[in-house]
């Protein structure tokens, strides 16, 4: 079988491939042939060697896949061979073969493409637990979002309807202001002040969504009204392009703002910081993905997809994301050739 590493930390030049056995599981565990694998804006980052959480070098990325399970180790519940599921795989999603926890892998409804399927997790997961088990959304709140026509961008416009939201700001690129605002959302071109338009229509979000990280983090604390809440879920200032730039990096961290919690008593507002990869409950987790399964089953959402690319052709999709041009998911087609 064939595996994408990141031999080292870089550019799209630090991306290889190794052949290897195909892996057994062990108890607990399933083997997934893949069919699809996403990509995530986290991918990126952790090519460049920024993003504390992944392993050493050389590794292999990937959150989430969707294929048919070919294996299973002792002591499997819920889960026979030959499934269509999707996985939640934490790291090592770039492969032909996988080997996963049963507890994060899910049997797929038969209306739900492996396209879509893998399309969900990572996206979707991270934009329903910041407003639904962080943010106690409620019918007719409103919400800011950033980087509105990638993944977590559109996965939020979605969700945003499925439970009743009120206005939603999305801020993405000129060029794409009629895609953003064909998903239900009200298109603030970037770089145009998001702060004083959000407060001249309604005098403030009610949650913000911000992976964008530096000096960007506190105009979206600044957007909130009385009583909002502001989730951080990403850094993509610290990515100038696909190759490492250490300025940009410090930069990001250099402007990062501080909070102070006395201060914040007076406005009554809360930062999120979230890490979906890092999240310990797997109750949680699995409860979000059983919900999530449901809404996509019967239509509520539907995962867009931006692009699928052949695995030998990781490092073009890579770039596409870099280049800002996607709308919606970028996915790796990991299937068996015919």
């Amino acid at each position: 079988m064939k595996r994408v590493i990141y031999a080292k930390k870089g550019g799209l030049d630090a991306i290889d491939f190794v052949d290897e056995e195909v892996p057994s599981p062990s108890t607990g565990q399933v083997r997934v042939e893949v069919h699809r694998a996403g990509i995530n804006f986290a991918d990126l980052m952790m090519r460049q060697g920024l993003y504390g959480a992944a392993p050493d070098f050389p590794f292999t990325p990937g959150y989430e896949v969707s294929g048919i399970v070919q294996e299973l180790g002792d002591d499997v519940e819920g889960i026979s061979i030959g499934d269509r599921v999707v996985a939640l795989t934490g790291f090592g999603g770039y492969a032909e073969q996988v080997v996963v926890d049963y507890q994060r892998v899910w049997p797929l409804p038969e209306n739900v493409s492996f396209d879509a399927a893998a399309a969900m997790p990572v996206t979707y997961l991270t934009a329903y637990h910041i407003l639904v088990y962080l943010g106690n959304f409620k019918s007719g709140d409103s919400i800011l979002v950033h980087h509105a026509a990638g993944g977590v961008g559109t996965a939020t416009a979605q969700l945003a309807k499925a439970l009743k939201s009120g206005n939603v700001y999305g801020t993405a690129s000129a060029n794409k202001a009629a895609f953003v605002e064909a998903q239900g959302m009200i298109h603030i071109p970037r770089g145009d002040d998001f702060v004083k338009r959000i407060k001249d229509d309604i005098g403030g979000v009610h949650h913000a969504l911000d992976p964008v990280g530096g000096k960007h983090v506190m105009d979206s604390y600044r957007a909130l009204r009385n009583g909002g809440r502001l989730y951080v879920f990403g850094a993509s200032s610290a990515v100038k392009g696909p190759k490492r730039s250490m300025w940009t990096a410090i930069n990001m961290w250099r402007t990062t703002p501080r909070f102070d919690p006395i201060r914040m008593m007076n406005s009554n507002k809360a930062v999120f910081g979230v890490h979906m990869g890092m999240w310990k409950d797997e109750d949680v987790v699995r409860q979000h993905m059983l919900e999530l399964a449901k809404m996509m089953e019967i239509g509520l959402i539907d995962p867009i997809i931006d692009s699928v690319y052949r695995f030998e052709d990781v490092a073009l999709a890579q770039k596409h994301i870099h280049d800002r041009g996607n709308r919606g998911k970028v996915l790796l087609d990991f299937s068996p050739a015919n």
